[in-house]
């Protein structure tokens, strides 16, 4: 095979032509066409630093002629070889095989569908050890029906909803499929490339920041199951784990020797025989959390943020990250023709020493009723492929310490108690109803009741109730919350940094701050609250719980990833070392 160079860092203007691509190969390398054989787009991105001048940047895997002297252009033009981004299988088929036909061979068990555990599974039917995979939940489509049934009609179902079913949580955001954890192997490319096989648009190979949105996330996710199942695996939907069977030895460790499980449509109980388990169960898996922790696999308290999903006119933002109208012939939204609707990425430390930062956020998207439990309003953000909403929202968020809710040693649970206190209290500031409490930012700058919108509709479903999130008011009546007795709708450091914020914001992105900007409550569900330790990659039991052996925590829930991407990497991971030590 030819061997590739990569070159970064090559600009051109929004509306280049195609051809006009090589033509500025061709003219920065001072090439003859005759003498380059290809060139493939690895990453664009746009640079709108300068918004007199945005434009996009490459990065170009580039093949040469035999002619070519490849060693000087490199060094005269900086170029790298390319990086050999090749999936390779942990173990082979053939030793797969092999332990499949061996007496007493116990199926790998995978549990969840979310991103992690799609993955995990996907990797393991590779192989070749036809995983069986449990999922609470239902399969996407059914799934996708009863969380819409819900935004439409407030009638919620706690096994299929945005939180459980297969997908996971991701199914409905924005279908972000990047990430910021480091990838040395280059896991990223693989989740990509099936994805594509799915029926994901190529452009997810070599955007800078690609997404999917949620309706052809649906397709890529049956597409995953189908191939788990072609391969030999097994999918039960409908599924939940109850109870873990573990033998335990006199120095309190644990093996794993069973799973315990309900179908929920017949009521029939089972249990099944396993000694290696992904644990890929998302962040809102409340109940399993408590299991474990009952049966003594070890479970720590870890930060997260709460907060708020914050809206604007999407329109806002794309003329704060593209500048005036006139500087692009005099209509912003052709930039949007080219990049899509403007996103953005803001911090702040706050004097109280909070630090408040966007989190989620949906070009062109939507604000969701994202609640797995009844009585309880948890917000989350959606956008489509095509980004085309009016409106723009975030999630405005503040970092949380397990001291500021109390967790500790003996009690690694408390996050949940809180975050289900705060959610409980929006769900009775709202009305009760599913409605999600809103305030105006210019209301909760100054701690008063918003009574009126402004120039834009919220696009929450079912509904928002105005209130001020500041004191826990409608209508200046408080509300009674949840046992914790707060009297916001967050704790008042919360308030306080988040206030500090806005303004911030604004000077970042003219009309952030803006009076009739809309705020939304309440974010919770950000990470999970707890992780499940487990050992390092370089460990004998590599990726195992750290006291109960043959158990695998990975992607959100046990604490290890945070968004589509990472999830789905770790669930390769995990997979790999779990298939590695089966064929030990």
């Amino acid at each position: 095979m030819t061997a590739s160079y990569r070159l970064t860092d090559l600009k051109l203007p929004l509306d280049h032509a195609p051809e006009d691509l090589r033509a500025e190969v061709l003219s920065y390398l001072r090439l003859r066409d005759d003498q380059v054989t290809s060139i493939h787009v690895h990453r664009r991105g746009y640079d709108a630093r300068s918004k007199s001048n945005i434009h996009f940047i490459y990065t170009l895997d580039i093949t040469f002629t035999a002619d070519v002297d490849v060693a000087l252009v490199a060094s005269l033009n900086g170029l790298q070889a390319t990086p050999d981004m090749a999936y390779t299988r942990a173990i082979s088929q053939e030793t797969a095989q092999a332990l499949t036909v061996r007496a007493g061979f116990e199926r790998p068990v995978v549990i969840g569908t979310g991103p992690c555990g799609l993955f995990a599974a996907l990797t393991l039917a590779q192989m070749g050890l036809k995983p069986l995979v449990l999922e609470r939940g239902k399969a996407v489509r059914e799934r996708t029906k009863d969380t819409w049934g819900f935004w439409r009609k407030q009638v919620l179902m706690e096994e299929s909803n945005v939180q459980f079913g297969e997908g996971g949580a991701g199914t409905f955001s924005d279908g972000k499929l990047w990430s910021q954890v480091k990838d040395p192997h280059h896991l990223g490319r693989k989740v990509l490339e099936e994805m594509v096989k799915g029926g994901a648009p190529d452009e997810i190979l070599y955007v800078s920041k690609p997404h999917i949105g949620t309706f052809r996330l649906v397709k890529v996710v049956e597409y995953l199951r189908g191939e788990i199942e072609r391969l030999g695996g097994e999918i039960c939907f409908s599924t939940r784990v109850e109870d873990v069977v573990l033998a335990t030895d006199s120095a309190g460790s644990h093996t794993l020797q069973g799973l315990r499980t309900i179908d929920l449509l017949t009521g029939e109980r089972q249990e099944i025989s396993t000694s290696h388990v992904v644990l890929a169960i998302g962040h809102s898996a409340r109940d399993t959390f408590e299991m474990l922790h009952a049966r003594g696999v070890f479970v720590e308290a870890k930060p997260f943020s709460i907060g708020f999903r914050i809206e604007h006119p999407q329109g806002v933002i794309d003329r704060a990250r593209f500048g005036d109208p006139n500087f692009y012939a005099g209509h912003p939204e052709k930039i949007v023709e080219h990049v899509g609707a403007a996103d953005y990425k803001l911090v702040h430390h706050a004097k109280n020493g909070r630090s408040v930062y966007s989190f989620c956020m949906c070009p062109g998207g939507t604000v969701v009723a994202a609640t797995s439990e009844v009585g309880r309003v948890v917000t989350n953000g959606m956008s489509q492929y095509s980004r085309n909403e009016r409106n723009a929202n975030a999630g405005i968020v503040v970092e949380i310490k397990p001291a500021d809710f109390g967790a500790d040693a003996a009690n690694p649970l408390a996050g949940i108690a809180f975050q289900r206190s705060l959610e409980s209290g929006a769900y009775l500031l709202g009305g009760e109803n599913y409605f999600a409490p809103a305030q105006l930012v210019g209301d909760f700058l100054k701690g008063r009741v918003s009574t009126t919108l402004g120039d834009f509709e919220p696009s929450y479903k079912p509904g928002v109730l105005l209130t001020d999130l500041t004191s826990g008011t409608q209508n200046g009546t408080r509300t009674s919350h949840a046992p914790s007795g707060l009297q916001a709708s967050l704790p008042m450091y919360a308030i306080a940094a988040i206030q500090e914020a806005l303004p911030a914001f604004g000077k970042q992105i003219k009309g952030f701050d803006r009076f009739d900007a809309l705020l939304t409550g309440v974010e919770t569900r950000t990470s999970s609250p707890i992780r499940i330790r487990r050992h390092v990659d370089k460990h004998p039991e590599a990726y195992q719980s750290i006291n109960t052996r043959g158990l695998y925590p990975a992607g959100e829930g046990a604490g290890y990833a945070g968004g589509i991407m990472s999830a789905a990497m770790d669930g390769i991971k995990v997979a790999e070392a779990l298939a590695k030590e089966m064929a030990s």
